[in-house]
């Protein structure tokens, strides 16, 4: 296993920022089969109480990938084994996110070792749209390195 010697609880990683557009909502409805019409359909969603058609919660949740930060380059022998998301405010179409990873804790379970970084998708307002969290087992052999995120 190999973490950068900065990578430690309090450490704070961006991922870029992406502005929403429609290529984004299509894209990720025609890969997970998501079609439901709060993401679409303009009437809908103002029926649903929303002034316009929402991002897809998991769409959101997957900008939070560790593998998009310029550390993970710099990191091996981590397997993602746990997750959670609490949405707090709406995305739309042209909103500019910018996902925030820091390093929550890193701890020993018998032989293995894990890491928690804590989640956040921010918008363009500066307002915190996502809060959630990653959990990673850290591989012992340098042979079996594994990424994922």
């Amino acid at each position: 296993m190999s973490l950068p010697a900065a990578f430690v609880p309090g450490f704070v990683m961006e991922s870029p920022s992406k502005t929403l557009t429609d290529a984004h909502f299509l894209f990720f409805s025609g890969l997970t089969g998501d079609v439901h019409p709060i993401h679409y359909d303009c009437e809908y969603a103002k029926r649903a109480g929303a002034d316009r058609p929402l991002a897809h919660g998991m769409l959101l949740a997957s900008m939070t990938a560790f593998g998009a930060t310029a550390v993970s380059q710099q990191t091996h022998g981590l397997v993602f084994v746990d997750q959670g998301s609490r949405f707090i405010k709406p995305c739309y179409v042209g909103d500019t996110i910018r996902p925030r990873l820091t390093v929550e804790r890193i701890w020993q379970e018998g032989k293995r070792k894990f890491v928690r970084l804590g989640t956040e998708v921010i918008n363009q307002r500066d307002e915190v749209v996502l809060t959630g969290f990653h959990v990673y087992q850290l591989q012992k052999s340098s042979t079996n390195e594994v990424h994922h995120g």
